[in-house]
Parts: C-alpha cells; structure tokens; sequence
C-alpha cells in the first residue's frame, strides 16, 4: 500500500520510488504528474509479504496540484491464495499536504485498497502525518471493514557516497482480532532501509520483521518471518 509507508511508503508503503514530477501550467494553477514502476524480490506490507516471499511488479501514477491536493492510483501483484483468488492489488487515494514551515509538513489522506475478484477484502482507511525534516509520524484509521488503526514513525540518514539509511516502526492495534490472530490484538514491525540512487535507478535494500510469530493471518506462516528485500525503482 503505497504512499509515504517508507523513507522510501508505504512506502506501501511498500518499496516505492522517489517521483521526479513533471509540471504543466494550467488555468486553474500548476499540476504536477508522475509516475514510478518498482521490481522487488518481496512486497512487505506492514512487515508482512503480500506475496508469499515471490517477487513484485508494482507502479503508480500521482497528480498533484500546486495548492497540495493530489490523487493518485497504485498497483501491485499479491499471492492469489491469501486474497481470495486475486492476483492483483490496486490501490486509489486522494488527499491534500503542504508545508507548514520550511521544515514543517503534513498530509492528510484517503485511501481504498482494491483487489479484484475478491470485493470482500477492499478496504477503506484515512491517514494523516506530520513531517519535521527527516521525521515523520502518522496513522493509518481503517474503518471499512472492521477497524484497524496503524501509528508509525520514520526517519531518514544521509550517509556517505550519497546512501539513505531508513528506519521505520509501526504499531497495529485492532479492536477486532484479526483472521488467525487470537489472544493479544496488537503487533509490530520495524525495517531497516539502505538505498541509493545509481544511473537514475532508486535501489534499495531492506530488512524487515514482526512480532507476529506464529499468529500470522496468512496461509504461509513464513509471510510474516523476518525477510530482506531487494527492489530497483524508475520515475518519469
């Protein structure tokens, strides 16, 4: 689930590219369009892979507006087995950010995630962040179907030879235990994110892992395992 889940989205996130916008002067202001396109070993939600551990194809398409309001669309393969026979995740959201300071920024968004053949599982969920430089913390309310609230917080090092070191946790708390969990309803995850970006490429490396252990939700328990992931990511 793409859109600022790491430093980079989720993203996602979710491995997601950094977008190099184009703009256009319109009448009603200037807008701004992108669009990235992921290859990944795994697609890592929240800690868990979406893909039973194969690899993801995923892209995205943003139009943004010079007053801070945007939408935008994504989309990914997941493992047909944990999503009721569909292949596929797309993934829709609208929201508005803008800078508060030079240092200072928010988001406030809403999303649904979509996966055809299988309309039970579309969830809807509203999300707000607060950024100050390399920190951001916010959370996820997902109150169709069920409700669901993700806190999280990341921040992002420059290192030598131009690398991003990234650090993200999240918290999930659920009033409703969710399918396969029993007894306590919250859980976290946590990644380590090393990238870089080489010949207009955005790499990175990341490790992953939850507190889950055999309360997985999903059919293949080793979804939810520690797990490093490799992805190389394009803007246009």
């Amino acid at each position: 689930m793409k859109k600022s889940f790491l430093i980079p989205a989720a993203c996602g996130l979710a491995l997601c590219a950094q977008t190099q916008a184009e703009s256009f002067d319109t009448a009603i202001g200037t807008i701004e369009t992108s669009m990235n396109v992921t290859l990944a070993t795994d697609y890592i939600w929240r800690g868990q892979s979406q893909t039973d551990g194969a690899g993801a194809i995923q892209g995205g398409l943003d139009i943004a507006h010079e007053s801070g309001l945007y939408i935008g669309t994504w989309a990914s393969n997941v493992d047909s087995e944990d999503f009721g026979g569909s292949s596929v995740e797309v993934d829709y959201y609208v929201g508005f950010g803008n800078a508060i300071t030079d240092d200072l920024s928010y988001d406030l968004q809403w999303a649904t995630y979509t996966y055809p053949k299988n309309s039970d599982a579309t969830v809807e969920e509203l999300l707000a962040s607060l950024s100050y430089k390399a920190l951001t913390v916010g959370a996820k309310y997902a109150y169709d179907p069920g409700v669901g609230l993700y806190t999280y917080i990341d921040y992002g090092f420059d290192l030598p030879l131009e690398m991003v070191l990234g650090l993200h946790y999240g918290l999930t708390d659920t009033k409703d235990p969710l399918d396969g969990v029993s007894g306590d309803e919250k859980y976290a995850d946590w990644a380590v994110t090393l990238s870089k970006t080489v010949l207009g490429l955005d790499l990175a490396l990341m490790y992953s892992d939850t507190d889950l252990g055999s309360d997985c939700p999903y059919q293949s328990r080793s979804s939810c395992d520690s797990n490093v992931t490799f992805s190389v990511s394009r803007s246009f």
